[in-house]
């Protein structure tokens, strides 16, 4: 009882003490040790709520990042995949080879968007590198299919029949292609991705083979089918400008950072 009541009266002369001082910390017994339990503990608590607010911000950043290139690439997607369905019908009714070189390189399109996709929703920077120099190989690989193609057209000419649904499929791959770039070059340098640059850069110049199958039916009615494959040369050689503007770009990507 008296231990209790010692320690109450100490307590309460301590409280009256601190209610006077109120920074000072005196050096005795229970109430000090209470005091610094729950003081650091405080300021603890705060200090981490800061810290983790800080890093909250930028793990923010870096979600808002990921989440927009994984819409664009999504986007993009959907743009191509509704291009790809509606040019698959028209090569089942004309069955046109410039048609079908086409619908490849769209695919192909499909193909460099999922390790661009994946590589943002990782978050990684060395990943959107590697996908960048996927989507180069890619446009590269698709200028060899398209100048292969030119030149064994040129050497055996045919004439596709449904020249009228053979342009109409050209202008939807014109279309949906150049709406794709434009997705994927604004979120590139939206979000300074080289690799999304380079995607746009890859649409586009799927676009232009979508030109050349414009330009292939108009030839073939104007009674010049050999402007078909001179045609997909030129387009080669757009290709692989583009090729060498992609590979600069996503090659220059350390340098800036």
């Amino acid at each position: 009882m008296t231990l209790r009541s010692a320690a109450y009266e100490l307590v309460d002369g301590d409280l009256h003490r601190h209610g006077e001082l109120r920074h000072a910390h005196p050096h005795t017994g229970p109430h000090e040790h209470h005091d610094r339990h729950e003081h650091p503990h405080d300021h603890e608590h705060e200090h981490r709520h800061d810290e983790h607010g800080h890093s909250h911000g930028l793990v923010d950043e870096s979600i808002k990042r990921s989440r927009e290139g994984v819409r664009a690439v999504a986007h993009a997607l959907a743009i191509l995949g509704v291009t790809a369905t509606a040019q698959a019908f028209v090569f089942a009714l004309t069955g046109s080879l410039a048609l079908l070189a086409d619908l490849i390189h769209n695919g192909g399109d499909a193909l460099t968007a999922i390790p661009l996709g994946v590589a943002f929703a990782l978050r990684s920077q060395r990943a959107e590198r590697l996908a960048g120099l996927a989507v180069v190989a890619a446009i590269f690989i698709s200028a060899c299919v398209a100048g292969y193609e030119s030149i064994l057209r040129l050497l055996n000419l045919s004439t596709p029949g449904h020249l009228l649904a053979l342009g109409f499929a050209g202008a939807i791959g014109f279309a949906g292609n150049w709406l794709a770039a434009l997705v994927r070059s604004r979120a590139g340098h939206r979000l300074n991705s080289p690799a999304l640059i380079a995607d746009g850069n890859h649409a586009r110049a799927d676009a232009y083979v979508s030109l050349a199958v414009i330009a292939s039916a108009i030839s073939i009615a104007a009674g010049a089918p050999i402007l078909d494959p001179i045609i997909g040369l030129a387009m080669t050689g757009v290709i692989l400008r583009i090729t060498r503007e992609s590979w600069r770009t996503v090659r220059g990507h350390p340098h800036h950072h």
